[in-house]
């Protein structure tokens, strides 16, 4: 399943609004990928998937991304 995220590096907590365009906010900044790897941690757990079933197809130095995730 293929999945358009924005994401909002910074913010006070850690969370995921579901919708047209899956809404992420972490924590982490956008610095030397811990944003990426909180986004694909954050979803991981909110498709109750293993982190290794998703990745980043396109986007990874933007705010808008492209994930896949395999079940």
């Amino acid at each position: 399943m293929k999945i358009r995220v924005k994401v909002k590096p910074g913010a006070k907590r850690d969370e995921v609004e579901e919708g047209e365009i899956f809404i992420i906010k972490t924590k982490e900044k956008p610095m030397e990928g811990k944003a990426n790897k909180a986004v694909l941690k954050l979803l991981a757990r909110h498709f109750s998937v293993p982190q290794a079933n998703i990745s980043i197809l396109s986007g990874a130095r933007s705010k808008e991304k492209l994930l896949e995730a395999v079940k």
